[in-house]
């Protein structure tokens, strides 16, 4: 089941939006200020990942678990979820079908890797003891300069004392301790933005790594979100500087090995395609947060 945050985007009071910025998008550009381009200004189409749609089909599994009555959230139950949502993802979007043959791909193997990301999930987790306030919820606030922020969280935990636990799910490994600050920030912008709608910080900040069975919590107080707001402003005027001077710098990394975008990018020999006519640096208001997934989940 879908929820849907009320915003504070109907307040009178409110900033003229100058821009909008997701994590994901943002953690683009911390990434790769060209990648960010790519996808946001040119706005050029990328095949789906593998490793990527089944972080999608994992995350809509567990999601539609909770639908289930409590003492039949099962491993088992989980795994008899898979085919069904795996269909329904297909339906929506009819190119995934193709991806086995062009990835040279075993469908089963494939969807059998993603169950035992499930049954990893097991290993961390009884959900038969919980009650997620809402799944799936989407939030958006603007700050008081007019930068907008939204996104998707995967579950909101409140407890009886009133207590809030923000919970992402990521069917990769738990990143070394020196790049878990990276990992945080995406936490830490949701904790914002819930921070800035609800006036309550929440209480504990969790990632849920299946690939390797591990847990990353972390408890934030005013000074972190503050902080997370001084960064995601300091982003936005390096996206607006980018903008400006149409220097949007590629930085290789690893990530670089599955990049969709080596045929366009200096670093292997390509060029850029010549910057569309926009003037709004950020993501465009209609951009598809619900397929976030397909790209940010792994």
């Amino acid at each position: 089941m879908t929820t849907t945050e009320a915003t504070d985007t109907d307040r009178d009071d409110q900033a003229t939006v100058i821009g909008t910025l997701s994590p994901s998008r943002a953690g683009d550009f911390m990434t790769c200020p060209l990648l960010y381009r790519f996808r946001v200004i040119d706005r050029i189409p990328e095949r789906p990942a593998p490793a990527a749609v089944r972080g999608t089909l994992v995350h809509a599994v567990l999601e539609r678990l909770f639908d289930l009555p409590a003492g039949d959230r099962t491993a088992a139950a989980a795994r008899e979820l898979v085919g069904p949502q795996w269909e329904r993802l297909v339906a929506e979007t009819p190119e995934l079908a193709a991806m086995f043959d062009e990835a040279g791909l075993d469908r089963g193997e494939w969807l059998a890797q993603a169950g035992r990301l499930l049954d990893s999930y097991f290993t961390l987790e009884d959900p038969r003891r919980l009650e997620p306030a809402q799944r799936e919820l989407y939030v958006e606030t603007v700050l008081a300069s007019g930068l907008r922020l939204r996104g998707y969280i995967d579950r909101v935990d409140v407890a009886p004392t009133g207590e809030i636990r923000v919970v992402d799910y990521k069917t990769g490994t738990a990143p070394r301790a020196e790049f878990e600050r990276r990992a945080l920030f995406q936490m830490k912008f949701y904790a914002l933005v819930l921070w800035r709608l609800r006036g309550t910080v929440p209480r504990q900040l969790q990632l849920v790594y299946l690939g390797n069975g591990e847990l990353l919590r972390y408890t934030p107080d005013e000074a972190d979100l503050r902080a997370t707001e001084r960064m995601v402003e300091a982003l936005w005027r390096a996206i607006k500087r980018a903008m400006e001077t149409g220097e949007w710098r590629h930085r290789p990394s690893r990530i670089c090995e599955w990049c969709d975008h080596k045929a366009r990018c200096p670093e292997f020999g390509g060029t850029p395609p010549p910057l569309p006519d926009v003037t709004d640096p950020g993501e465009p208001a209609d951009a598809p947060l619900s397929a976030r997934a397909l790209a940010d989940d792994v």
